[in-house]
């Protein structure tokens, strides 16, 4: 078989009878590809972080403008202090899409969702990582086929009850066994309910399964770049959104109006849930955050542990990035809900 001969033709931009021609690439050649858009959108993020670190570091403070110094300093916090574990949650994922087989799940949760909704719940307490690690895992089992119910509930459980978080806690309340223990059973049970809710009156519709990347016929470790490449570059432009508006509100909101609320029992828990949801503090670190609020009562720190990890805006983002903002409008004032209702009884009992 020979090769198929160039085709030539006259060029539209020279006189034909001077009789000059232009060869045409044969029929199997084509063009450098096209911009990659990931790609592009890795560079684009990476320099808005660089240009923030950078004016943080040398332009800031050469404006005495404290309104912007506080809030660079709270916005580079919470992405440098979630972006570890956004990467590790974004790893662990595609380890669980690429590497763990789909039969693993039908034999290590039972069939039943009421079943397997404390069974995932409990499982959390297993994966040390915080609320963005959370996310991409939760998406990861749901697209492996576990119900979303006991996906949800791992969501919940995994950044609250880690081994991490409880050893953090007691360090942070030295002397106060009982805040960790209230934290781990009030954050355990605001999981295992939320889970229940959404089996029961949950519908699929509300719910967009994350679709993992078609890596058809790749090798593993290639399948497990393209699909971690994938979920990292879907998360990260959130959780900058979520670290962006968490800072805007933080700078926005006067401390005197938080600390004149701390006195009224009840109020002084919405206080400090909204607080957690506002201050988007890694769940790692919350509980030295709210032993440091001294002025409110133990049951409103609770409630600030406990809120923090399952509601806050880069949470948020993240959660109406994954799954669709049907399902954020509905799971997250759920989950809110039960998270300050759940705190103020387990305080009312434990504390």
């Amino acid at each position: 078989m020979t090769d198929r001969a160039p085709i030539r033709t006259a060029s539209p931009n020279v006189d034909a009878r001077a009789g000059d021609e232009d060869v045409l690439p044969p029929y199997d050649w084509a063009p450098g590809r096209p911009p990659n858009p990931r790609v592009r959108a890795v560079w684009v993020v990476g320099s808005i972080v660089a240009v923030l670190v950078l004016g943080r570091l040398y332009i800031a403070p050469h404006l005495q403008i404290r309104p912007l110094q506080a809030w660079s300093t709270v916005f580079l916090a919470i992405c440098v202090q979630a972006l570890p574990f956004l990467v590790f949650g974004v790893a662990l994922s595609a380890a669980i899409t690429t590497f763990v087989p789909p039969a693993f799940w039908t034999r290590a949760l039972p069939r039943r969702p009421a079943a397997a909704v404390p069974v995932a719940g409990a499982a959390g307490a297993v994966l040390p990582g915080c609320e963005c690690a959370s996310v991409p895992v939760a998406g990861g089992l749901m697209a492996r086929g576990v119900t979303p119910a006991a996906a949800l509930a791992f969501l919940l459980s995994a950044p609250a009850i880690n081994p991490v978080v409880l050893v953090a806690t007691g360090v942070a309340f030295p002397g106060r066994p009982e805040m960790v223990v209230a934290r781990f059973v009030a954050s355990l049970t605001v999981a295992v309910l939320a889970g229940w809710l959404w089996a029961a009156f949950g519908r699929g519709e509300w719910l967009r399964v994350p679709a993992r990347p078609h890596v058809a016929g790749a090798r593993r470790w290639d399948a497990f770049r393209q699909t971690m490449r994938h979920d990292l570059m879907h998360a990260g432009g959130f959780l900058v959104v979520g670290g962006a508006a968490a800072a805007t509100l933080t700078v926005a909101v006067p401390p005197g109006w938080v600390a004149a609320l701390a006195g009224v029992p009840i109020v002084s828990v919405l206080v400090l849930a909204l607080l957690a949801v506002l201050l988007s503090v890694c769940s790692e670190a919350d509980a030295f955050v709210a032993s440091s609020l001294t002025p409110f009562s133990s049951t409103a720190m609770l409630a600030f542990m406990v809120v923090g990890p399952m509601v806050d805006l880069k949470l948020i983002a993240l959660q109406s990035a994954t799954f669709g903002p049907r399902f954020a409008v509905r799971f997250i004032p759920l989950t809110f809900a039960l998270a300050v209702g759940v705190s103020a009884l387990t305080g009312l009992v434990l504390l």
